[in-house]
């Protein structure tokens, strides 16, 4: 059988690859990686940064392909049986790699060249990052335990490995598992717009029902959240999306523990206190108490303008005729209310200056002119779902990327949006320069047979925000595959994401796309005007209920795993502390926390308010500058876009901001000063 994951390819042949293909290939791959790592073993040459380092870097490079392809494919378009070849592939993953990071004769010729540099310093900034995130690898992957703490490591990595797939695996059936029917004449519908009623009925129309269909998915929460008039409908679909995988068919609370113990033991055969302490090690953060700092700083600023910000809302409610006590389902319907009232902007009109095309138009425009790039969409390369769009980047006349974008919700999907890669850039053996393969995957509002896709103001800024972590991929200039692109410390990382998103106010970006789509009017300069007003709109509240995701991460992370028994008991310790509206009885966000449990924010959820501190301060530049001048996001471009991990990043912001990341912009920006 002609398997299309062996063959030499430019783009994924997405349409040549079946179920069929994935476990043949990631056998063969895995054998091929294997083979790499024995020619380095038995390099009978003393051991040099080149013939150890830069070859283990540059080993299994094709596993790495067919692994990008997989797993990314199993999140998007993933059906039942790429979820049960998960379960077969992820443990040959992790025994694969816990063979290199343990394999004492590999493991001692990175000693050597480590111990080395430690004495001679020859290396370049580049080539001695890359050594010491080598040298890390091996240290944290269990090189220097004991054989039966090897043993012990292997069998933690494993068990951590499949209850983190399974973990995702359940929230996923949890989100599709509920909906609500409601007949095409109930009253229940009342305050729904006709563009998310359409949607519904189709929903309705794929289950063989009449009326609509809303179901947990995060189009479908936020529209009935945000403006079903109904207010049991409300409250009915709040309640079970905030206990998806909570004492359910699809509970994830002995995920939890499992996974927390697994982390703690790891990180205490590693010689650290807690896993919270092992995984800061490489951040700019580096100790837990740097976090917490920057945390409190926060929690003092906001949480009185929190406060204030909801008895405000609850008032205006009550001036509106509302009686009840003010519940959580209540809070984005009468702040839709609030907003519209208070800065003349009506969301549902606002999302007509923002279909998807001119939306896409507009951020490909913005990257152009900020950076000279230009997008050329193609037709010709092969996708993984109808939905998805390809464009061709190039700086003049350097191709720089390939760009998959991927909009819509489906069953296969997981929630939330993401940029990921099906190849990353590097520089190969023959000294080319390997583009890499961008992919961004979102859950956006579909388009209807009366209308194209109508973004909301939300959605425009989750496109900005993943688009700022594609720059960083797309213009990744890099020795090494492992320090390219987005490989830069977790708390760094959404600096060139949240950075993207500060554009979305900013005039001269908006009318160069924002046209209501059926007459083309410019985007009136007056909701302009309120449009960054509104960024200062409950930002108290806003900033509260972040800082309460990475308190919550960080006790997980910190507390005895030994002594968790009730996964909600310690969420609300945490949450009660940052309270400012009721709890919700049985309501628990842990058990479909996603970026904790099955993503890579483990003790670094914290990082999206660090670097909101550091893009702030950037965006200041661009500010005292022009926030489209050429010369600024050359800077920017060079210093950080560019440089992937292959920069210390604190030394890439002071690269471009000319000193150290000073938190006032971001408080001032937010009005908490």
């Amino acid at each position: 059988m002609k398997n299309p994951l062996l063959i030499n390819w430019e783009t994924p042949p997405f349409a040549e690859i079946k179920n069929e293909h994935y476990l043949p290939a990631f056998e063969e791959t895995i054998k091929i990686a294997k083979s790499d790592i024995e020619k380095i073993i038995s390099n009978s040459e003393d051991p040099n940064f080149f013939n150890t380092i830069v070859a283990l870097d540059r080993s299994g490079k094709q596993l790495e392909l067919v692994s990008d392809i997989f797993f990314n494919i199993l999140e998007c378009n993933g059906d039942e049986e790429m979820h049960k070849i998960a379960e077969i592939v992820q443990p040959m993953l992790v025994e694969y790699g816990n063979d290199i990071f343990q394999n004492e004769q590999l493991f001692a010729k990175v000693k050597v060249v480590y111990d080395n540099y430690q004495k001679e310093k020859t290396l370049d900034r580049e080539d001695e990052i890359l050594l010491k995130k080598t040298f890390d690898s091996f240290t944290s992957g269990g090189a220097n335990l004991q054989t039966k703490e090897k043993v012990r490591y292997r069998q933690l990595t494993m068990k951590l490995a499949n209850c983190q797939l399974d973990f995702g695996q359940r929230a996923l059936k949890a989100t599709n598992a509920w909906f609500i029917h409601l007949d095409a004449e109930s009253p229940r519908i009342a305050g729904i717009p006709a563009d998310n009623l359409f949607l519904a009925k189709q929903k309705a129309e794929q289950k063989g029902l009449e009326g609509y269909v809303f179901d947990l998915s995060a189009p479908d929460v936020n529209t009935v959240l945000t403006y079903a008039d109904d207010r049991a409908l409300r409250e009915e679909v709040y309640i079970h999306s905030s206990k998806k995988s909570f004492r359910d068919d699809f509970d994830n609370c002995e995920n939890i523990c499992e996974i927390l113990k697994c982390r703690e033991e790891i990180a205490k055969l590693l010689g650290y206190n807690n896993y919270a302490e092992y995984a800061l090690r490489n951040r700019m953060a580096k100790k837990i108490d740097q976090v917490y700092e920057l945390l409190d700083q926060l929690r003092d600023a906001s949480y009185n303008v929190a406060k204030k910000e909801i008895a405000d809302l609850v008032n205006y409610a009550k001036s509106l005729g509302f009686k009840d006590l003010f519940q959580r389902w209540d809070l984005a319907y009468y702040m839709e209310k609030m907003r519209r009232d208070k800065f003349s902007v009506d969301q549902e009109k606002l999302k007509a200056y923002f279909p998807l095309n001119q939306v896409i138009d507009g951020v490909l425009n913005l990257a152009s002119e900020l950076f000279g790039i230009k997008f050329i969409k193609s037709t010709s390369i092969q996708v993984y779902h109808s939905d998805v769009q390809v464009f061709e980047v190039y700086d003049k006349d350097k191709f720089m990327a390939y760009l998959y974008l991927d909009f819509h919700p489906r069953t296969t999907k997981r929630s939330g949006a993401w940029m990921t890669e099906f190849r990353n850039q590097y520089i190969n053996s023959e000294g080319e320069d390997v583009r890499p393969l961008i992919s961004l995957v979102m859950n956006f509002t579909p388009p209807t047979e009366k209308s194209p896709s109508l973004l909301t103001f939300s959605e425009v800024n989750t496109f900005l925000h993943e688009f700022g972590h594609a720059l960083n991929g797309m213009l990744s200039e890099v020795k090494y595959s492992s320090l390219s692109g987005t490989h830069s410390p977790r708390d760094f990382v959404e600096l060139p994401s949240q950075l993207n998103e500060n554009w979305l106010t900013e005039p001269e970006f908006l009318k160069t796309f924002a046209k209501h789509y059926k007459t083309g009017e410019l985007i009136p300069q007056e909701y302009i005007s309120q449009l960054e007003e509104m960024k200062k709109f409950m930002a108290g509240y806003a900033c509260v209920r972040q800082l309460s995701f990475g308190y919550l991460d960080m006790m997980y992370h910190t507390v005895d795993a030994n002594k968790i028994n009730d996964i909600l008991e310690l969420e609300r310790s945490v949450f009660n502390n940052l309270e400012v509206l009721p709890v919700v009885e049985g309501a628990c966000m842990s058990t479909s926390f996603g970026h904790l449990f099955s993503g890579g924010y483990a003790a670094g959820y914290y990082g999206y308010k660090w670097a909101e501190m550091l893009e702030a301060d950037a965006f200041a530049e661009f500010k005292e500058n022009g926030v489209m001048d050429k010369a600024t996001a050359a800077r920017y471009r060079e210093t950080i876009l560019s440089k992937g991990g292959s920069v210390d990043a604190m030394q890439m912001f002071v690269n471009f901001r000319g000193r150290e990341p000073q938190i006032k912009a971001l408080l001032e920006r937010d009005g908490l000063l």
